[in-house]
């Protein structure tokens, strides 16, 4: 079933054509629990729309133009639309709940006790501003990065960690603990953002960096034909994943950390298995009319972005020959596909069922996505694999079929 267009956000300002305004899309992200979707609409701005819960129909704003044309209102209890004013261009998003307050904690944002939901917004200016969500209120910036800081990811078990990506070609791991402690002359002040750790290793600006689902692993990509694979245990280079042609730009671990995907301008994605840094896969984007020369292929199918489903059992791709691209793991070629213009970044709502995709002109688009039911069988698989490694699984007294279809090499 090819992937349907739900609705489409605009950005609700004019464009100006200065350098400062940018209006692309670079990023789009949903909270974990599917109840805030966050968009970098350009001039600097965030929006913030609360997702309607349980509901199978995108609700719109004055700003969203859907196939039935009706508007309706954002809604979720006494949740608001809001408008982040960041005074750069935004180029990554990463949601996550941040520590419960102390009792004595003077922070209004959050309630004592309850945890509260944040925001991160990676900057033109290599500023890292944390937003908490239900009031839109800044709580504090990270400095440190010499340059646009251009991808975020947080560490997906709640912990307080985020790893960002920069143009200064480098990754920087924050520690967003309330309770950390720095230097300061002759005492020592309380900070809710600490650098842990910096990650240097490219060579070429970073654009993307993801945490493994297991928090093990961190895999990082740039202007480099190959992607960086570290550890979150102990900041160190694990390896190199080579096999690319040209520019590394995207990369996403799958929901049991199994599987690593890499999406290159070379167009092609490569699927991993991040343990052993074996080739699993290649998946070529091939223009769909034989018309176009080889040449006109390799330029018009550059990839953009690329990420996992919810489940585990489909990939969407962006590339620049204006496609989305949804594949099955089992297949080589895609499943799907939906004409889109200009787009830059996808993303899967975190219970399945659609996804987002941000363009160049700054809108955001919402397409249908397969809804599938998963087997037993990759069920199983799944839930082994969110604690066994590959080397694990290759050491256990079973058939080597099973070894096969648990380690996923029985495309």
């Amino acid at each position: 079933e090819e992937p349907v267009l739900l609705a489409e956000l605009k950005p609700g300002r004019p464009q100006r054509y200065d350098w400062k305004s940018s209006c692309e899309t670079w990023s789009v992200a949903f909270s974990p629990d599917g109840a805030w979707f966050a968009w970098s609409q350009g001039h600097c701005v965030v929006k913030l729309i609360p997702w309607p819960l349980g509901e199978t129909e995108l609700c719109k704003t004055s700003e969203c133009k859907s196939r039935g044309g009706k508007a309706e209102t954002w809604s979720r209890g006494a949740a608001k639309e809001k408008t982040l004013e960041c005074g750069q261009i935004v180029w990554g998003l990463a949601f996550s709940a941040w520590p419960a307050a102390e009792d004595g904690d003077t922070d209004p944002a959050c309630a004592v006790g309850l945890p509260c939901l944040v925001l991160a917004t990676g900057l033109n200016d290599g500023q890292i501003k944390v937003w908490e969500v239900q009031t839109g209120h800044l709580l504090f910036s990270l400095l440190g990065h010499q340059d646009v800081v251009r991808d975020l990811s947080f560490a997906p078990n709640g912990s307080p960690i985020l790893v960002s990506a920069s143009r200064d070609k480098t990754l920087r791991v924050w520690d967003l603990s309330r309770d950390v402690l720095f230097p300061s002359g002759d005492t020592f002040l309380l900070s809710p953002g600490r650098q842990v750790q910096v990650l240097s290793g490219h060579v070429q600006w970073v654009y993307c960096c993801s945490i493994s689902p297991d928090c093990g692993m961190l895999c990082s990509a740039a202007g480099e034909k190959s992607a960086l694979l570290w550890s979150m245990r102990s900041y160190t280079l694990i390896r190199r994943l080579e096999g690319h042609q040209s520019s590394v730009v995207s990369c996403d671990f799958s929901p049991d950390s199994a599987l690593l995907v890499t999406a290159s301008y070379d167009a092609c994605v490569i699927m991993w298995d991040p343990y052993t840094g074996e080739q699993l896969r290649t998946l070529r984007h091939v223009p769909l009319h034989s018309t176009l020369d080889s040449s006109s292929e390799i330029h018009t199918s550059s990839l953009r972005s690329v990420c996992f489903s919810p489940e585990g059992l489909y990939l969407a791709t962006v590339a620049d020959d204006r496609l989305l691209r949804i594949w099955a793991l089992e297949f080589r070629s895609p499943v799907a596909f939906a004409p889109m213009t200009n787009g830059l970044c996808c993303m899967y709502f975190p219970h399945g069922g659609f996804i987002a995709t941000g363009t160049r002109d700054g809108h955001v688009q919402f397409w249908t996505a397969p809804r599938v039911l998963s087997s037993l069988k990759h069920l199983c698989r799944k839930a082994l694999r969110t604690f066994l490694t590959t080397y694990q699984v290759l050491a256990l007294p079973i058939p080597r079929k099973l070894k096969e279809f648990l380690t996923y090499r029985t495309f």
